[in-house]
Protein backbone atom coordinates (compact mmCIF):
# COMPACT_ATOMS: atom_id res chain seq x y z
CA UNK A 1 0.00 0.00 0.00
CA UNK A 2 1.34 3.12 -1.01
CA UNK A 3 2.34 5.58 1.81
CA UNK A 4 1.56 8.98 1.27
CA UNK A 5 2.70 11.84 2.93
CA UNK A 6 0.86 13.95 5.21
CA UNK A 7 -0.45 17.35 3.46
CA UNK A 8 -1.93 20.22 5.37
CA UNK A 9 -4.21 22.43 3.08
CA UNK A 10 -4.38 25.69 4.91
CA UNK A 11 -6.31 28.65 4.48
CA UNK A 12 -5.94 31.84 6.04
CA UNK A 13 -9.04 33.87 5.81
CA UNK A 14 -9.80 37.26 6.79
CA UNK A 15 -13.85 38.57 6.83
CA UNK A 16 -14.31 35.88 3.75
CA UNK A 17 -17.36 33.89 4.53
CA UNK A 18 -18.42 34.62 0.71
CA UNK A 19 -15.66 32.71 -0.67
CA UNK A 20 -15.31 30.18 2.18
CA UNK A 21 -19.01 29.29 1.31
CA UNK A 22 -18.53 29.36 -2.41
CA UNK A 23 -14.71 27.62 -2.51
CA UNK A 24 -14.52 25.28 0.53
CA UNK A 25 -16.69 22.56 -1.32
CA UNK A 26 -14.51 21.93 -3.72
CA UNK A 27 -11.39 22.01 -1.37
CA UNK A 28 -13.16 20.03 1.00
CA UNK A 29 -13.99 17.36 -1.68
CA UNK A 30 -10.44 16.91 -2.87
CA UNK A 31 -9.04 13.14 -3.29
CA UNK A 32 -5.64 13.29 -1.53
CA UNK A 33 -6.43 10.28 1.37
CA UNK A 34 -3.84 11.79 3.87
CA UNK A 35 -4.83 15.54 4.18
CA UNK A 36 -6.22 18.02 7.17
CA UNK A 37 -7.90 20.82 6.37
CA UNK A 38 -7.33 24.07 8.70
CA UNK A 39 -8.81 27.63 8.38
CA UNK A 40 -5.96 30.24 9.50
CA UNK A 41 -8.67 33.06 10.76
CA UNK A 42 -7.00 36.54 11.21
CA UNK A 43 -8.76 38.04 13.57
CA UNK A 44 -11.70 38.30 11.60
CA UNK A 45 -15.08 40.31 12.40
CA UNK A 46 -17.47 38.94 10.02
CA UNK A 47 -19.29 35.40 10.19
CA UNK A 48 -16.84 33.26 8.73
CA UNK A 49 -15.35 31.40 11.49
CA UNK A 50 -19.12 30.90 12.56
CA UNK A 51 -19.84 29.28 9.02
CA UNK A 52 -17.34 27.00 9.45
CA UNK A 53 -17.34 25.56 12.63
CA UNK A 54 -21.23 24.74 11.80
CA UNK A 55 -20.54 23.84 7.86
CA UNK A 56 -17.48 22.28 8.27
CA UNK A 57 -16.97 20.59 12.02
CA UNK A 58 -14.29 18.31 11.11
CA UNK A 59 -11.82 21.16 9.95
CA UNK A 60 -9.34 22.37 12.25
CA UNK A 61 -9.77 26.44 12.41
CA UNK A 62 -6.60 27.91 13.73
CA UNK A 63 -7.18 32.05 15.08
CA UNK A 64 -4.62 34.54 15.44
CA UNK A 65 -5.25 37.40 18.05
CA UNK A 66 -5.04 40.22 15.60
CA UNK A 67 -4.76 40.77 11.64
CA UNK A 68 -1.12 40.22 11.12
CA UNK A 69 -1.48 40.09 6.98
CA UNK A 70 -0.95 37.03 4.79
CA UNK A 71 2.77 36.82 5.78
CA UNK A 72 2.67 37.28 9.30
CA UNK A 73 -0.59 35.53 9.67
CA UNK A 74 0.64 32.41 7.33
CA UNK A 75 3.94 32.26 9.99
CA UNK A 76 1.58 32.15 13.17
CA UNK A 77 -0.51 29.74 11.96
CA UNK A 78 1.80 26.99 10.52
CA UNK A 79 3.76 27.33 13.56
CA UNK A 80 0.98 25.08 15.31
CA UNK A 81 0.62 22.95 11.84
CA UNK A 82 2.44 19.73 12.02
CA UNK A 83 2.57 17.89 8.45
CA UNK A 84 5.43 16.67 6.14
CA UNK A 85 4.00 19.44 3.33
CA UNK A 86 1.84 22.27 3.94
CA UNK A 87 -0.21 23.54 0.73
CA UNK A 88 -1.12 27.28 1.48
CA UNK A 89 -4.23 28.27 -0.58
CA UNK A 90 -6.12 31.71 -0.98
CA UNK A 91 -9.47 31.39 0.24
CA UNK A 92 -11.00 32.79 -3.74
CA UNK A 93 -9.64 29.22 -5.05
CA UNK A 94 -11.56 26.75 -6.65
CA UNK A 95 -9.52 23.32 -7.18
CA UNK A 96 -10.37 20.10 -9.33
CA UNK A 97 -11.12 17.01 -7.50
CA UNK A 98 -7.32 15.77 -7.61
CA UNK A 99 -5.13 18.69 -8.14
CA UNK A 100 -2.97 17.52 -5.14
CA UNK A 101 -1.51 14.37 -5.97
CA UNK A 102 0.44 15.55 -9.03
CA UNK A 103 2.23 18.16 -7.38
CA UNK A 104 2.98 16.12 -4.32
CA UNK A 105 4.31 13.27 -6.76
CA UNK A 106 6.87 15.78 -8.54
CA UNK A 107 8.10 17.06 -4.79
CA UNK A 108 8.39 13.35 -3.64
CA UNK A 109 10.12 12.76 -7.13
CA UNK A 110 12.47 15.46 -7.25
CA UNK A 111 14.08 15.59 -3.72
CA UNK A 112 15.93 18.96 -4.30
CA UNK A 113 12.44 20.67 -4.64
CA UNK A 114 11.19 22.53 -1.87
CA UNK A 115 7.82 24.27 -3.36
CA UNK A 116 5.71 23.93 -6.16
CA UNK A 117 2.50 25.11 -7.89
CA UNK A 118 0.16 24.01 -9.99
CA UNK A 119 -1.36 25.80 -13.13
CA UNK A 120 -3.11 28.60 -11.78
CA UNK A 121 -5.97 29.96 -14.52
CA UNK A 122 -8.63 32.39 -14.26
CA UNK A 123 -12.24 31.47 -12.32
CA UNK A 124 -14.61 33.96 -14.18
CA UNK A 125 -12.56 32.67 -17.56
CA UNK A 126 -11.68 29.56 -17.31
CA UNK A 127 -10.14 29.53 -20.73
CA UNK A 128 -7.33 32.33 -19.32
CA UNK A 129 -4.36 31.68 -16.98
CA UNK A 130 -4.88 33.77 -13.92
CA UNK A 131 -2.27 36.95 -13.00
CA UNK A 132 -0.72 35.61 -9.77
CA UNK A 133 0.78 32.72 -10.94
CA UNK A 134 -0.35 31.30 -13.98
CA UNK A 135 2.47 28.71 -15.59
CA UNK A 136 4.97 29.76 -12.77
CA UNK A 137 7.13 32.53 -11.51
CA UNK A 138 10.07 34.25 -13.19
CA UNK A 139 12.16 37.53 -12.48
CA UNK A 140 13.88 40.02 -14.59
CA UNK A 141 17.30 41.53 -13.90
CA UNK A 142 15.75 44.65 -12.54
CA UNK A 143 13.37 42.00 -10.10
CA UNK A 144 10.17 42.64 -12.10
CA UNK A 145 8.22 39.29 -12.11
CA UNK A 146 6.58 37.74 -14.24
CA UNK A 147 4.61 34.18 -15.50
CA UNK A 148 4.77 31.78 -18.30
CA UNK A 149 1.61 33.14 -19.21
CA UNK A 150 1.40 36.18 -17.95
CA UNK A 151 3.53 39.72 -18.54
CA UNK A 152 2.18 42.46 -16.88
CA UNK A 153 -1.16 43.05 -17.64
CA UNK A 154 -1.43 40.43 -20.67
CA UNK A 155 -2.66 36.96 -19.68
CA UNK A 156 -2.53 34.72 -22.24
CA UNK A 157 -5.36 31.82 -23.30
CA UNK A 158 -4.15 28.57 -21.88
CA UNK A 159 -3.56 26.54 -25.11
CA UNK A 160 -1.65 23.77 -23.10
CA UNK A 161 1.50 25.56 -24.81
CA UNK A 162 3.05 25.41 -20.79
CA UNK A 163 2.05 21.82 -19.92
CA UNK A 164 5.12 20.73 -18.96
CA UNK A 165 6.44 20.08 -15.71
CA UNK A 166 9.72 22.63 -14.90
CA UNK A 167 11.61 24.11 -12.66
CA UNK A 168 10.65 28.06 -12.51
CA UNK A 169 12.05 30.94 -10.27
CA UNK A 170 9.03 31.53 -7.89
CA UNK A 171 5.45 29.90 -7.31
CA UNK A 172 2.39 31.54 -6.16
CA UNK A 173 1.16 32.40 -2.98
CA UNK A 174 -2.37 31.50 -4.20
CA UNK A 175 -1.41 28.07 -4.00
CA UNK A 176 1.45 27.15 -2.80
CA UNK A 177 3.01 23.42 -2.08
CA UNK A 178 5.89 23.17 0.31
CA UNK A 179 7.77 20.94 2.10
CA UNK A 180 7.64 21.76 6.14
CA UNK A 181 11.04 21.18 6.74
CA UNK A 182 12.14 23.93 3.84
CA UNK A 183 9.37 26.14 4.97
CA UNK A 184 11.12 25.76 8.62
CA UNK A 185 14.88 26.18 6.96
CA UNK A 186 13.93 29.35 5.52
CA UNK A 187 12.05 30.64 8.63
CA UNK A 188 8.81 30.98 6.91
CA UNK A 189 7.61 34.36 5.39
CA UNK A 190 9.09 38.21 5.99
CA UNK A 191 6.41 38.94 8.33
CA UNK A 192 7.23 43.06 7.93
CA UNK A 193 5.81 42.44 4.29
CA UNK A 194 2.36 42.03 5.27
CA UNK A 195 1.09 40.85 1.88
CA UNK A 196 2.26 40.57 -1.66
CA UNK A 197 6.01 39.55 -3.19
CA UNK A 198 6.57 37.86 0.19
CA UNK A 199 6.05 34.45 -1.61
CA UNK A 200 9.08 35.75 -4.00
CA UNK A 201 10.71 36.54 -1.78
CA UNK A 202 10.89 33.22 0.59
CA UNK A 203 11.00 31.04 -2.75
CA UNK A 204 14.12 33.21 -3.41
CA UNK A 205 15.25 33.01 0.15
CA UNK A 206 15.26 28.93 -0.88
CA UNK A 207 17.10 29.22 -4.33
CA UNK A 208 19.63 30.71 -2.30
CA UNK A 209 20.35 27.95 0.23
CA UNK A 210 20.25 26.05 -3.25
CA UNK A 211 16.61 24.12 -3.42
CA UNK A 212 14.76 24.31 -6.45
CA UNK A 213 11.15 25.56 -6.94
CA UNK A 214 8.73 24.01 -9.36
CA UNK A 215 5.38 23.87 -11.88
CA UNK A 216 3.54 21.26 -11.95
CA UNK A 217 0.70 21.49 -15.15
CA UNK A 218 -0.63 17.85 -14.52
CA UNK A 219 -2.72 20.46 -11.36
CA UNK A 220 -4.63 23.18 -11.91
CA UNK A 221 -6.90 25.38 -9.68
CA UNK A 222 -8.77 28.37 -10.47
CA UNK A 223 -8.40 31.48 -8.66
CA UNK A 224 -10.82 34.41 -8.60
CA UNK A 225 -7.74 36.94 -7.89
CA UNK A 226 -7.93 40.50 -5.72
CA UNK A 227 -9.80 38.82 -3.62
CA UNK A 228 -8.36 40.65 -0.74
CA UNK A 229 -6.69 43.95 -2.57
CA UNK A 230 -8.46 44.72 -5.81
CA UNK A 231 -5.69 45.10 -8.43
CA UNK A 232 -5.98 48.36 -8.46
CA UNK A 233 -5.72 49.23 -5.21
CA UNK A 234 -3.70 51.83 -4.02
CA UNK A 235 -3.09 49.71 -0.57
CA UNK A 236 -1.42 46.94 -3.11
CA UNK A 237 0.72 49.38 -5.38
CA UNK A 238 2.53 50.56 -2.26
CA UNK A 239 2.70 47.19 -0.85
CA UNK A 240 3.86 46.04 -3.97
CA UNK A 241 6.49 48.94 -4.78
CA UNK A 242 7.93 48.70 -1.31
CA UNK A 243 8.34 44.70 -1.28
CA UNK A 244 9.76 45.03 -4.01
CA UNK A 245 12.65 46.87 -3.12
CA UNK A 246 13.21 45.33 0.28
CA UNK A 247 13.40 41.88 -1.51
CA UNK A 248 16.21 43.31 -4.07
CA UNK A 249 18.16 44.63 -1.18
CA UNK A 250 17.42 41.04 1.01
CA UNK A 251 18.58 38.48 -1.93
CA UNK A 252 20.71 40.29 -4.30
CA UNK A 253 24.71 40.55 -3.72
CA UNK A 254 25.47 43.58 -2.20
CA UNK A 255 27.24 45.05 -5.44
CA UNK A 256 24.64 44.25 -7.54
CA UNK A 257 21.44 45.30 -5.30
CA UNK A 258 22.97 48.41 -5.11
CA UNK A 259 23.22 49.57 -9.05
CA UNK A 260 20.04 47.59 -9.31
CA UNK A 261 17.99 49.15 -6.34
CA UNK A 262 18.87 52.75 -8.31
CA UNK A 263 18.11 51.91 -11.26
CA UNK A 264 14.40 50.57 -9.83
CA UNK A 265 13.77 53.95 -8.03
CA UNK A 266 14.29 55.55 -11.53
CA UNK A 267 12.12 53.32 -13.53
CA UNK A 268 9.83 53.63 -10.20
CA UNK A 269 9.85 57.69 -10.78
CA UNK A 270 8.50 56.76 -14.44
CA UNK A 271 5.63 54.40 -13.35
CA UNK A 272 4.86 57.47 -10.98
CA UNK A 273 4.55 59.43 -13.68
CA UNK A 274 2.62 57.20 -15.83
CA UNK A 275 0.12 57.04 -12.83
CA UNK A 276 0.00 60.93 -13.05
CA UNK A 277 -1.10 61.03 -16.52
CA UNK A 278 -3.91 58.25 -15.94
CA UNK A 279 -4.81 60.29 -13.35
CA UNK A 280 -3.92 57.67 -10.27
CA UNK A 281 -2.85 60.42 -8.30
CA UNK A 282 -3.59 57.76 -5.03
CA UNK A 283 -1.59 55.16 -6.98
CA UNK A 284 1.52 57.63 -7.39
CA UNK A 285 1.73 58.72 -4.22
CA UNK A 286 1.87 55.00 -3.29
CA UNK A 287 4.83 54.98 -4.88
CA UNK A 288 6.27 58.03 -3.45
CA UNK A 289 5.47 56.80 0.37
CA UNK A 290 6.87 52.74 -0.72
CA UNK A 291 9.92 54.59 -1.41
CA UNK A 292 9.85 56.59 1.90
CA UNK A 293 9.32 53.65 3.34
CA UNK A 294 12.38 51.59 2.40
CA UNK A 295 14.73 54.54 2.96
CA UNK A 296 13.26 55.01 6.56
CA UNK A 297 13.92 51.52 7.04
CA UNK A 298 16.81 50.52 5.10
CA UNK A 299 18.84 49.67 7.85
CA UNK A 300 16.51 47.17 9.33
CA UNK A 301 15.69 45.50 6.66
CA UNK A 302 19.89 45.75 5.69
CA UNK A 303 20.36 43.13 8.93
CA UNK A 304 17.97 40.81 7.14
CA UNK A 305 20.81 40.19 4.38
CA UNK A 306 22.26 36.86 4.79
CA UNK A 307 25.46 34.91 3.47
CA UNK A 308 23.67 31.40 1.95
CA UNK A 309 26.44 29.16 0.95
CA UNK A 310 27.74 29.69 -2.95
CA UNK A 311 25.51 26.66 -4.29
CA UNK A 312 22.55 29.70 -5.14
CA UNK A 313 19.99 28.52 -7.54
CA UNK A 314 19.63 30.66 -10.44
CA UNK A 315 16.94 29.32 -13.00
CA UNK A 316 14.47 30.86 -13.91
CA UNK A 317 16.43 34.65 -13.94
CA UNK A 318 15.90 36.36 -16.80
CA UNK A 319 18.91 38.05 -17.85
CA UNK A 320 16.81 41.29 -19.65
CA UNK A 321 14.54 43.83 -19.08
CA UNK A 322 10.91 42.65 -19.15
CA UNK A 323 10.24 45.81 -19.04
CA UNK A 324 12.12 46.65 -22.20
CA UNK A 325 11.03 43.82 -23.94
CA UNK A 326 7.59 44.47 -23.18
CA UNK A 327 7.01 48.25 -23.54
CA UNK A 328 9.65 48.94 -26.44
CA UNK A 329 9.93 45.37 -28.09
CA UNK A 330 6.25 44.72 -27.97
CA UNK A 331 6.56 41.30 -26.97
CA UNK A 332 3.78 40.20 -24.86
CA UNK A 333 4.03 36.14 -24.09
CA UNK A 334 6.09 34.31 -22.30
CA UNK A 335 7.04 32.20 -25.66
CA UNK A 336 8.39 35.22 -27.52
CA UNK A 337 10.83 35.83 -25.39
CA UNK A 338 14.55 35.02 -26.34
CA UNK A 339 15.11 31.51 -24.47
CA UNK A 340 18.81 32.11 -24.49
CA UNK A 341 18.15 34.90 -22.29
CA UNK A 342 16.93 32.98 -19.31
CA UNK A 343 19.55 31.38 -16.63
Amino acid sequence: MKDYPRVAVVILNWNGRFFLEKFLPSVYNSTYPNTEFVIGDNASTDDSVTFVEQSYPSIRIVKNKENLGFAGGYNAILAQVEADYYVLLNSDVEVTPSWIEPVIDFLEAHPAMAAAQPKIKAYHDKVLFEHAGAAGGYIDAFGYPFCRGRIFNIVEADEQQYNDNREVFWATGAALFIRATSWKNAEGFDADFFAHMEEIDLCWRLKRMGYSIGYVAESTVYHVGGGTLNTSNPKKTYLNFRNNLTMLQKNLPFFQACWVIFARLWLDLLALLKFITEGKLKDAWAVSRAHQHFFLYFFRHAKKRKQFAARENQTGRYKNSIVLDFYLNKIQHFNKLDGDNFQ
